[in-house]
């Protein structure tokens, strides 16, 4: 444990209310710590009650993920199935007498199932000790996690499942974003940078994403193209360029909850963000709806999304762009190289 429901005990008696939309106001500082990126952009309206011990166990899970080498998306998977299955709480069971005599957060009473994660002794996961211990709990399920070949390009409630095999399967996707927010705090208390995390400038900008260049603004074979594609994995989190509101953030084709195509149109789920001097920068092909809403205030290096390949794209990428004059049009639209390097960020570089 490492003493955050201590550190907040002077804010907050007993329960600490984290409202997800302010959730850098509410927990001050936290989102400027040692990792250097703000904290991940939630929709309007979620907001969640979460005790100083549930902040405890998403460390745990943050710890032992940066030490398996899952990283910030593993560690989110991670937090989202404890949310579901346990509320992030340390449950036993009284089909376990063994478990009720382990320090615990509560009763649960599916089968066999404890602790954090709801691992069933009868299953295979291990001893009731074992699972009634958050570490070792944490630990067996990213060493399931990590034995998945592809689990870092599937979706999250895809690599839940594979690892936890539910009935409801889907209900993993609703915790996704108190999933983000609780591993940023977390990881900012720890000392521990977000995945893709990146110095912020003198003049304030960042990378969206670090991954090559793989096609560029205006080119002779794509003169239309507007933006430069780079070539980041699914579910990398994309981070906002600059300071600035969201005045865009939406699904541009319909229906963007799958994969898109080369004869697809549009954006697919995409965020437009206003910066000073009437900048706009913008952030097309998200895998799930963004993070971040309209009308939200969001830092540099902020979370907005994650890299998918909805809309108009043969394969998981970050299509980036940049305007002037405010104008979201083709006609404001100028080259990101060019215009990110005169600010102090090399774009396109991987490392």
């Amino acid at each position: 444990m490492f003493g955050i429901g201590k550190l907040l005990a002077s804010l907050v008696a007993g329960v600490l209310t984290v409202v997800l939309l302010g959730a850098v106001t509410v927990l001050g500082g936290f989102g400027s710590a040692a990792s250097g990126c703000a904290q991940p952009a939630t929709t309007a309206g979620s907001g969640t009650s979460v005790t100083p011990a549930q902040l405890e166990y998403a460390g745990v899970i943050v710890r032992a993920g940066h030490e398996a080498g899952a990283g910030s998306y593993g560690a989110t998977i991670a937090v989202a199935v404890a949310l579901q299955e346990s509320g992030l709480r340390n449950l036993a069971n009284p089909a376990v007498p063994a478990s009720l005599a382990i320090p615990h957060d509560g009763i649960g009473t599916d089968h066999d199932s404890l602790g954090l994660f709801q691992q069933r002794p009868s299953a295979g996961w291990g001893t009731p000790a074992d699972l009634m211990n958050p570490a070792i709990a944490t630990k067996l399920f990213y060493t399931k996690l990590l034995k998945l070949p592809n689990w870092r390009t599937m979706a999250l409630t895809e690599a839940a499942q594979a690892v936890q095999r539910s009935a409801y399967p889907d209900a993993y996707a609703k915790h996704t974003t108190a999933a983000q927010t609780l591993v940023a705090v977390a990881s900012a208390q720890l000392g521990i940078a977000l995945d893709g995390c990146d110095p912020i400038s003198a003049g304030g900008w960042t990378q969206p994403v670090h991954a090559p260049i793989v096609s560029g603004f205006r080119t002779s074979s794509r003169p239309t193209h507007n933006g430069v594609d780079l070539g980041a994995a699914r579910n990398t989190q994309i981070h906002a360029a600059a300071a600035g509101t969201v005045i865009v953030s939406k699904c541009d084709v319909g229906n963007c909850d799958h994969d898109g195509s080369p004869s697809t149109p549009g954006c697919g789920w995409f965020v437009d963000i206003l910066h000073a001097d009437r900048i706009i920068t913008r952030y097309c092909h998200m895998v799930q709806r963004p993070f971040a809403a309209v009308g939200d205030r969001v830092q540099a290096g902020q979370v907005i999304g994650l890299v998918g390949t909805s809309g108009h794209s043969s394969g998981p990428h970050l299509h980036f762009e940049t305007h002037l004059g405010g104008d979201r049009s083709f006609a404001g639209g100028v080259d990101p190289v060019p215009f990110m390097a005169a600010r102090g960020v090399p774009l396109g570089t991987s490392e």
